[in-house]
């Protein structure tokens, strides 16, 4: 590139931070070559300088200068690689999909597919969404739940609406409400667990474990008994007010009364003896009610149970389908 261009911000664009709109247009261009251009104010947005972290807004004008590199390498962008999936895989994600507008969608993952990628892990979540683009832009995580944890799952279409609802997420405006099935009563039906959480064990076994505020992280949950099976079993509805990994799991655990089926926090707690349950762990994700990303009123999206969920609450003789949400009857 041998002058100066002006480029306008388009609408999926909105919110975008000015270093990836770069690299959506310009993918060859070196970080270290955007920031001194950056720096020397070469790059301006509607005239005034700009950070690299600065977010862009719809309809503003992005002066981009002479990059000093070769034109056809800068903007040479490369072809996306094409994800595949088998139709299984496909079929499986299309029929849980139970929202979808032109900025978000949302689908009741099933336990034991992953959210996103890792060592070990190739078939997840955001590689079974890239595959459903097409050529239009991927679906993009904008939380994520537990390889083991059902429920709903919320990932956004355009850039715009990831800035959006990462930002409800960031700031505790998204409200998560879910189902488990645990082991005993607590002691206290209705009220919140107040316990710090940091990471302990080796890479690979790490877990969350329950510390002082001093040297642990501020973990917060309200919790509210649903049904009671005597004292052996009852089931409960979560809302995390902070979001540590496995915090639920946790939590439960540390007041002695963990989840059925969570092994890694409950131990031989999480077996109740001589009861025939599903294999697996008893979360699921039943809500998520948050402010939408156009900006106009709030999104609501309920979850069912997956099968094996709701064969364990007729083990026990739960009937949750009238139960109210036990924290907006508190005020919360």
């Amino acid at each position: 590139m041998t002058s100066v261009e002006n480029k306008s911000v388009s609408a999926d664009e909105d919110g975008l931070r000015l270093d990836r709109w770069f690299k959506k247009h310009f993918p060859n261009l070196p970080h270290g070559r955007l920031q001194k251009l950056t720096r020397t104010g070469q790059i301006r947005v509607d005239g005034k300088r700009v950070k690299t972290a600065d977010r862009l807004l719809s309809g503003q004008n992005v002066r981009v200068p002479p990059m000093g590199l070769d034109t056809n390498e800068i903007n040479r962008i490369p072809k996306p690689k094409k994800i595949t999936a088998n139709p299984e895989d496909l079929a499986m994600i299309q029929a849980n999909i139970i929202y979808e507008d032109i900025m978000a969608v949302a689908i009741n993952k099933p336990s034991g597919l992953a959210s996103q990628g890792g060592t070990g892990t190739s078939r997840h979540v955001d590689g079974l969404m890239a595959a459903l683009a097409d050529d239009h832009e991927r679906p993009k995580l904008v939380h994520r739940l537990d390889r083991d944890t059902s429920g709903v799952l919320l990932l956004a279409k355009t850039s715009k609406s990831a800035a959006s609802l990462a930002k409800s997420f960031r700031d505790r405006s998204a409200r998560k409400v879910y189902w488990a099935i645990i082991a005993g009563v607590p002691k206290v039906e209705r009220g919140r667990i107040d316990l710090a959480l940091k990471k302990a064990g080796s890479r690979g076994s790490e877990r969350m474990v329950w510390d002082d505020q001093e040297h642990g992280d501020k973990a917060s949950t309200d919790y509210a008994v649903l049904e009671k099976a005597g004292r052996f079993a009852s089931l409960v509805a979560m809302m995390p007010l902070t979001g540590r990994t496995h915090q639920l799991r946790a939590h439960m655990a540390a007041i002695g009364h963990p989840i059925l089926g969570d092994g890694k926090y409950g131990g031989e707690k999480s077996i109740l003896p001589g009861m025939s349950l599903p294999r697996g762990m008893l979360l699921h994700a039943r809500s998520l009610d948050l402010p939408h990303p156009s900006g106009k009123g709030r999104l609501f999206i309920e979850a069912d149970p997956p099968k094996a969920f709701t064969e364990a609450l007729l083990t026990f003789n739960f009937n949750p389908s009238e139960l109210r949400d036990p924290f907006i009857e508190a005020g919360r």
